[in-house]
């Protein structure tokens, strides 16, 4: 079962980049953050004539979450249990028997803002979602833009970016917690080395060409999924193509049906 996340940055704009590696890649689950458009307006017939399911709830401009399968997406929630409203965020789903939760967790602007304290609250709801909801005995994949970087090794320049949003004590006191529940950094497993990045920011001239970038988008898993991943890696492909997302797919393998 091959499981890929992306941060589209508009599900419209760079609908052809995305099509196109799904013909390649032909991934049987594909989560999809940031597709900024209102659910009448997602552009869903393509993704139908490649005989993919697909689920979605988005805003206008902003945010915005996607699922897309070859099998059945059964059992759909949006949100949070408690606030629906977090639904252009976070959508979760049963496929192939496995519960996916897809996330698109907010940037958080500055450590010294309302929007990064925002952040902080976002993945205290986001751990009570899932110890309320879910055991970390069973099968469950997480996965989506976590604007986060777990370790030294998942940026450019630890040492001068150490403090700053996306790579924060706090941010990783918060991740640390998720492990302690119990998931695992799939990637991780299979790519120990340096550079492995999912996104470079377009303001920085030639970032792929220098290696500025980030490891921000991540699938992770609970322990008894986890042990059955093959293989993951990042696509660095369509980040490279004509008016790209700043993001690039993330991709793992598990060894299931």
């Amino acid at each position: 079962m091959k499981v890929a996340t992306l941060n589209v940055n508009s599900i419209r704009a760079r609908l052809d980049i995305v099509l196109e590696w799904m013909k390649k890649e032909s991934p049987d689950v594909l989560c999809v953050q940031e597709t900024k458009v209102v659910d009448d307006d997602f552009p869903l017939q393509p993704f139908v004539d490649m005989k993919y399911n697909a689920a979605f709830r988005g805003q206008k401009s902003y945010n915005g979450v996607a699922l897309f399968s070859k099998l059945p997406i059964e059992n759909v929630r949006i949100g949070f249990d408690d606030d629906s409203s977090e639904g252009s965020r976070l959508i979760a789903a049963v496929i192939n028997n496995i519960t996916i939760v897809n996330t698109y967790i907010p940037q958080g602007a500055d450590p010294q803002s309302d929007k990064f304290q925002y952040k902080l609250d976002w993945f205290r709801r986001l751990y009570d979602f899932f110890d309320g909801n879910f055991s970390p005995d069973k099968p469950l994949i997480w996965t989506g833009d976590f604007n986060v970087a777990p370790e030294p090794i998942d940026v450019h320049d630890p040492e001068k970016l150490l403090g700053s949003v996306g790579y924060h004590p706090d941010e990783h006191a918060a991740l640390d917690k998720f492990r302690e529940w119990g998931f695992v950094d799939v990637f991780r497993q299979h790519v120990p080395g340096p550079e492995q990045y999912s996104f470079w920011d377009y303001r920085i001239k030639n970032a792929i060409k220098r290696k500025v970038g980030w490891r921000i988008d991540h699938i992770w898993a609970t322990k008894p999924l986890a042990e059955k991943s093959a293989n993951a890696w990042i696509d660095i492909e369509p980040r490279l193509k004509e008016r790209p997302s700043d993001h690039t797919p993330v991709v793992a393998v598990f060894d299931i049906a």
